[in-house]
């Protein structure tokens, strides 16, 4: 491939898409560890660093373009942009997204080192500082990140120690061993193989390990899907009947705690008919029980956020989202004119500060709103206070795609990172419980109308995470690449 440049691209683009199939719904979590070696191939076999780039790039492109294009549903089916507009921004943003591995690529090559160096040291090391770039710049987005694939696979153990990026450093130096194996002489193969058995040994056997401990006694939980068509969700017309249909499946409860999804209710909560929340509460307090309720709220300074509120036998409580969503949520000022394209209600909220977990049904509850369960640094904030997770999405802006069982692959990662249960109420799924490991305990059909009743159990205790978050994995990533470039300038002297 190294004198074929056109096909090692195509190759590393059909690996790309392939890697998509790792991940939820498809399930085959053995994929990446055979894409990623191959990629690995054809980074170590390139001519140039620009060639290695452009490997990378084309990688990218396969990844994001099958991963991510439900954004193109988003922009033109629930944000009337255009067709040719929507499939431009679609492309330019997988495109901008290609750029992490299209770097790493170029990099690997720039650094001068042994090819099994680069493999299983160099590659991996890269990838992951890329990753972690891709979840902070530009404000974030750590879709696709390629730990999330292995939740149900031995990596997936070394979640709860050091986050997400430790699942996808273990899996890239796994895809590195195998490339050893399969294409060094004996002795490198024996060594190879034995690492990778010590690795996928050792994650296996830390998947075991009990990092939290059960707290009190378990609470009966109720997860309301409404499935709103979105449609719908902000039209006068059908705002009556929507307020019935989730005053009559909350009526149909008797849990103690009930979640609903992310802007239940679409208006601001000082709008809402006074005597429909009164209902709420007095049927909630009747029971014992309190009701987390998203609705979108306004503070005295008329700063709006898209938050939630509880109601029912714990005091009134207030939750603000804090990770917004570029040109969804908020509208940077040079993107002004996006407004005039995009018709997206309520699309210009204030950021919410430092929040503690809610006391809601006896228990400490970590409130998190659509894809703010993507970013695990952030969940950790409210812990170890927290018992439980509850996050609360609307993802029907997505359609019929890929992104709601993304979206639950992502939770589950948050479960088993802190040790803690999470509870997902959305609007047309995917509705969840999950325990502490990540486990999927129950799940609603999506697009369905109904309540998934079950039992929580809160949890006590921090996780490795918990207590340290991304900087143990940062900091063994920029270790290995300090190292190569040791070893590089060594060979050169």
């Amino acid at each position: 491939m190294a004198g074929n440049p056109r096909a090692a691209a195509a190759l590393a683009l059909a690996c790309g898409a392939l890697t998509v199939a790792g991940f939820s719904p498809f399930g085959f979590p053995f994929l990446p560890y055979a894409t990623l070696a191959v990629l690995t191939a054809l980074w170590l076999r390139a001519d140039t660093p620009r060639q290695a780039g452009a490997v990378g790039f084309a990688f990218g492109i396969g990844l994001f373009g099958a991963g991510v294009s439900w954004i193109y549903v988003s922009l033109h089916v629930f944000g009337s942009m255009p067709a040719p507009l929507a499939a431009l921004a679609t492309l330019i943003y997988c495109a901008f997204l290609g750029l992490f591995p299209a770097l790493v690529g170029n990099l690997q090559a720039r650094i001068e080192g042994h090819r099994v160096l680069r493999a299983v040291v160099l590659i991996p090391a890269l990838w992951t500082i890329s990753e972690w770039m891709r979840e902070w710049l530009l404000t974030g987005f750590p879709w696709l990140s390629l730990g999330y694939s292995q939740i149900e696979w031995p990596l997936s153990g070394f979640a709860p120690i050091a986050g997400v990026f430790a699942v996808t450093l273990a899996l890239t130096l796994a895809a590195g061993l195998i490339h050893v194996a399969l294409s060094a002489g004996s002795a490198p193969r024996i060594v190879a193989l034995g690492a990778l058995a010590l690795l996928l040994g050792g994650s296996w056997w830390l998947r075991g390990m009990e990092w939290t401990r059960a707290q009190g006694a378990p609470v009966r939980v109720a997860l309301v899907q409404g499935n709103i068509a979105q449609s719908f969700k902000f039209e006068e017309s059908r705002y009556a009947a929507m307020l019935a249909t989730y005053a009559r499946l909350i009526e149909s409860s008797r849990a103690r705690l009930i979640v609903l999804p992310e802007t239940a209710i679409p208006r601001f909560l000082d709008t809402v008919d006074p005597r429909y929340i009164e209902h709420l509460e007095r049927l909630a307090r009747s029971r014992g029980a309190d009701i987390l309720v998203g609705v979108p709220w306004r503070d005295a300074s008329q700063r709006y956020f898209n938050g939630a509120v509880s109601l029912g036998a714990s005091k009134t409580q207030f939750y603000a989202k804090s990770h917004l969503v570029p040109l969804g949520e908020f509208v940077p000022g040079e993107f002004g004119w996006i407004v005039s394209v995009l018709k997206i209600p309520l699309s210009d909220f204030s950021r919410g500060g430092p929040q503690r977990p809610m006391a809601l049904a006896g228990e400490r509850v970590a409130v998190n709103i659509c894809y703010e369960d993507a970013f695990g640094e952030e969940i950790i904030r409210q812990l170890p206070e927290a018992t439980l997770l509850a996050n609360l999405s609307n993802v029907a802006w997505f359609g019929r795609s890929l992104a709601p069982d993304q979206h639950l692959q992502m939770s589950r990662m948050r479960a088993l990172e802190t040790g803690r249960m999470m509870l997902r109420a959305t609007n047309t799924g995917v509705t969840a419980i999950i325990g502490p490991k990540g486990e999927v305990i129950a799940a609603m059909p999506q697009y369905e109308e109904g309540v998934l009743e079950g039992q929580a159990q809160g949890y006590a205790g921090a996780t490795p995470y918990v207590r340290w978050g991304n900087v143990p994995v940062l900091l063994l990533a920029f270790a290995m690449l300090l190292a190569t470039l040791i070893a590089s300038c060594r060979r050169g002297a």
